[in-house]
């Protein structure tokens, strides 16, 4: 390691505490947001037809995300700092040279958001340098950001800035990354409280509880088996219960997603990737895995499952500021917490309680549970290029429901750009590897935008929920005002990617004589790294971790990899066309009305995040 990174390792080890010191400086001005389950009726009163599935939850049974209370960050247009051509004298717009008074709160957020997504971006490509640039440019975003005590809002901005510090120390760390219990029981008390939910549950959300018991079946046994692994209670496993009803694509109006209803933020902190093409917050496994990490740090802070419990609901600043109102031991008077907690999020703990008082003992309670559905057993195949569902459910005779259910995360039921592990049902992994190359590749079409005519009583974001679209990308799509409202026979614009344009075949050539790369066996080494080995074989991080199926970037030596040399392409190039940069543009705003990741416009136009673009320049965007 060169002395200039050992000097930089060293002040982004210091900048990660700096940041943790930092976050504890805000617990004072921290302030709660509410949140308690509802009906069953509630829970599927949002649920979309056949192509968009994401079950919308009442706001009763998810008015927040853990760790949060707060709404999910909604990007719109904001501005960042790119480079641009060499202008005579104009005035550089984005981050550096816009007025931030100008940006909302909630825009800044939004815009280190993406910027956090855009260094993964280079991260898995291995630009390092950009990766740490896309990162500064978010820190400096959150530090312009003013709260005013608005718990949603700090909430947001704390797992932003400690994101933000760690994923620096790992992009640097994974570079010379080389091959070298905390059970404790829940009490389930009986009082009032807990007796007015299992009065709810034997009534009124009497449909809604078993319903999601018998939901339960197909997931549970691969939480408890987690759960196990991580030491802790196995009564945790019925948490998604009362966050979801064990729905993996549940959306709550707080736009919290999945099974443990996570919000952007929160889900991007414990590690949930969140792209164009996937959503882990809606992947059962990697959720559980990531509601397991963020349930270990709670615990770890307050010591105890029950106020643990409060915070996963509402926010762990919130329920440390309450606590600091407290003149007694809240360790040991967790129901003198309670009542300090707004209605809502207090009941939380006690619907937990009830909960597991039902499902340990249902005759006691009159209550007679279905039998849960089968728990779900899958194999998982390594898939090298885009593929609909419906087109592997049709050549495979795979049923489509299941094969939706187990790629839950897949957004537009598609498979994204890179290598990706498909689930299939337990039995069907060799005869999709066997008819793999049949299948045609999907590609981006030339229009990816679908016409909607507006229903009576519709929204923007009913009809963005409905076609699995952001509202904010509906919004610019059609030219429409913040908070505008659409009128009954109003014809909108979706950027919904349904049409299919199949990979075209080549005809046979010289080149065809030429066998297509195989995996090639690799035993790591002394001394390697992902990062060198992915170089060697002119490949990325991402690849081979997805081929391998390793989640961290730390290898052993003696371990065997298989690795593909090289990317393949299966579809040409989408369509460009020039876009004229003007006054108060910024590289966000052009890629979200274009449909784009950020970090797309800036590869197409070989840019970095320290860019600067500038009214009059001439970039490459997406050709709608």
């Amino acid at each position: 390691m060169s002395e200039s990174y050992t000097r930089l390792g060293a002040s982004l080890l210091s900048l990660l505490v700096l940041s943790l010191l930092a976050g504890c400086g805000t617990l004072s001005s921290y302030q709660t947001e509410k949140k308690t389950p509802d009906s069953e009726t509630k829970l599927d009163s949002g649920k979309k037809p056949d192509q968009e599935k994401i079950d919308q939850v009442s706001p009763r049974s998810a008015s927040k995300a853990p760790g949060s209370g707060a709404t999910g960050l909604a990007p719109s247009p904001s501005s960042d700092r790119n480079q641009g051509s060499p202008l005579a004298k104009p005035q550089p717009t984005g981050t550096q040279g816009e007025n931030t008074a100008k940006m909302s709160t909630e825009d800044m957020l939004d815009l280190a958001l993406e910027y956090c997504e855009a260094a993964n971006s280079f991260w898995e490509r291995g630009e390092l340098d950009s990766a740490v640039d896309a990162l500064d440019k978010a820190y400096a975003l959150i530090l312009r950001v003013e709260t005013d005590d608005d718990a949603n809002l700090l909430q947001q901005k704390e797992d932003l800035r400690l994101t933000i510090s760690k994923r620096i120390v790992e992009v640097y760390a994974s570079r010379y990354t080389v091959a070298a219990g905390i059970s404790k029981a829940i009490p389930l008390v009986m009082n009032g409280h807990v007796l007015k939910e299992l009065e709810s549950f034997k009534t009124r959300e009497k449909d809604f509880f078993l319903n999601a018991y018998r939901r339960s079946g197909r997931y549970r046994p691969g939480i408890v088996k987690a759960l196990r692994e991580a030491g802790f209670p196995e009564e945790l496993s019925w948490l998604p219960l009362i966050e979801s009803g064990f729905k993996v694509r549940a959306l709550s109006t707080a736009r919290a997603l999945g099974m443990w209803q996570f919000i952007a933020s929160t889900g991007h902190r414990f590690g949930l990737k969140r792209d164009n093409w996937i959503d882990e917050r809606m992947d059962f496994e990697k959720s559980t895995l990531a509601a397991i990490a963020y349930l270990r740090e709670l615990h770890q802070i307050f010591g105890d499952w029950t106020t643990a419990l409060a915070a996963y609901n509402c926010g762990e600043y919130a329920v440390l500021n309450r606590i600091k109102t407290q003149k007694i031991n809240y360790l040991d008077h967790f129901w003198d917490l309670y009542e300090k907690l707004p209605r809502e999020t207090a009941a939380y703990v006690p619907r937990f309680m009830a909960v597991v008082h039902i499902v340990n003992n249902p005759a006691a309670y009159g209550i007679t549970l279905p039998s849960p559905d089968e728990g779900l057993e899958w194999e998982e195949v390594m898939v090298d290029k885009q593929i609909e569902l419906k087109s592997i459910s049709e050549h495979v005779g795979i049923a489509y429901e299941p094969l939706e259910e187990l790629n839950a995360e897949l957004r537009r039921n598609l498979t994204p750009e890179v290598v990706y592990g498909l689930k299939v049902p337990a039995g069907k992994g060799a005869v999709l590897l066997s008819k793999l190359a049949a299948i045609p590749a999907w590609c981006p079409p030339a229009h990816a935008y679908i016409v909607h005519r507006v229903k009576k009583g519709e929204t923007v974001k009913s009809i963005s929920a409905r076609y699995r679209a952001f509202p904010e990308d509906v919004i610019s799509l059609n030219n429409l005002k913040r908070g505008e409202q659409v009128k009954p026979g109003m014809k909108l614009k979706i950027p919904a990617e349904k049409e299919k344009v199949v990979a075209q075949v080549k005809k046979p050539s010289v080149k065809q004589n030429v066998p297509e790369e195989k995996p090639t066996k690799y035993v790591v080494k002394k001394g390697d790294s992902l990062f060198q080995i992915a170089n060697r074989f002119n490949t990325n991080v991402k690849e081979i971790q997805s081929q391998n199926r390793i989640a961290k970037a730390d290898v052993h030596v003696g371990q065997v990899l298989w690795i593909t040399p090289g990317g393949k392409e299966d579809c040409p190039p989408g369509e460009t066309k020039n876009y004229t940069v003007k006054e108060g543009d910024s590289l966000y705003f052009i890629a979200r009305k274009h449909q784009m990741n950020l970090a797309d416009i800036l590869k197409l136009n070989n840019l970095t995040p320290q860019s600067t673009i500038l009214p009059g320049q001439e970039l490459q965007v997406r050709s709608n």
